[in-house]
């Protein structure tokens, strides 16, 4: 298969599962789990899958190179999703979720500061049209509030997004030397010692015994759908796409979580979400083709 397109399929696995994530984790939380013994449930979950997973990888790290390991866990696990988690219990869901499509522009500046990425017209255009799909399908027709009684929160998701773009701009070379599995395994086990002093307490507090059979199979979906799959799913994909197309799938999350919320029978299809899929489709298009010049024929720019 060609790995173009296997890239693109793992990024739409990704979105798949991060876009259920939103109807299955509230099953398990925060009833039956509180939000930092989540995080470092998953960390847990992951470190262990990744772990044994790369048993079957005979791959070692440069020393050189954990320090940078070190640093894109601070970025995408500990500060990544302990203020996510953190930023949503103080602010709105809607709120948070037109924050996050930010993600997408702050790859873009900061890859091309830190990585040299350019970013050219095809590129920015894609964005805007995919920000504009997203912005109407979370907005139109909903209350959207920004007030001071949410401003810590919206600023903890802000950073929360702003911080998984450092983290796939930062990962993203590193990438190219290794396999997937031996990146991600040290990643997230870096990332454990960082959430562990936030999350012991309330992980402590989780009454296994109480869990109804729902709230076992979600808990399961969140450590190894999203925990390891996701992932997975996304940093193998940087091995042969630019981390602002992997940035841009972000938009397909709302479309992906509506069409969940339909087939449960908890929303309805409208024309703001088919024009919103068209637009969300057309700026990840964008992003994702190729521009084909003479004296580089094929490299993505």
């Amino acid at each position: 298969m060609n790995k173009q397109l296997l890239a693109h399929l793992m990024l739409i696995g990704a979105q798949l599962l991060y876009g259920a994530n939103y109807t299955i984790a509230k099953m398990a939380m925060p009833e039956y789990i509180q939000p930092f013994g989540f995080v470092l449930l998953r960390c847990l979950g992951a470190v262990s899958l990744f772990w044994i997973t790369g048993l079957f990888v005979k791959e070692k790290i440069d020393r050189k190179d954990l320090p940078k390991l070190a640093l894109c866990a601070l970025f995408g696990i500990a500060i990544n999703q302990l203020m996510f988690f953190k930023g949503l219990s103080l602010t709105h869901p809607i709120n948070a979720s037109v924050i996050m499509i930010s993600t997408p522009i702050m790859v873009l500046i900061m890859a091309a500061f830190i990585i040299k990425e350019r970013i050219t017209t095809k590129k920015a255009l894609g964005i805007g049209i995919g920000l504009l799909g997203t912005f109407m399908i979370l907005v139109m027709g909903k209350k959207l509030s920004f007030s001071s009684d949410t401003f810590l929160g919206d600023m903890l998701i802000f950073v929360n997004a702003s911080s998984y773009g450092v983290y796939l701009v930062l990962i993203s070379p590193i990438m190219k030397k290794y396999n997937p599995v031996t990146v991600i395994k040290w990643v997230f086990l870096f990332g454990l010692f960082m959430v562990l002093p936030f999350g012991y307490t309330e992980f402590t507090q989780i009454e296994w015994s109480t869990f109804p059979p729902h709230v076992i199979w979600a808990t399961l979906f969140v450590v190894i759908g999203l925990s390891f799959f996701a992932y997975l799913f996304n940093i193998s994909a940087l091995k042969y796409v630019s981390p602002s197309v992997v940035s841009t799938y972000i938009y397909l999350q709302p479309i992906i979580a509506s069409a969940f919320a339909i087939s449960l029978g908890k929303d309805q299809l409208d024309w703001i979400k088919v024009v919103s899929a068209m637009l969300i489709c057309t700026g990840v298009y964008l992003v994702s083709s190729k521009i084909k010049r003479p004296q580089a024929a094929g490299k993505e720019v």
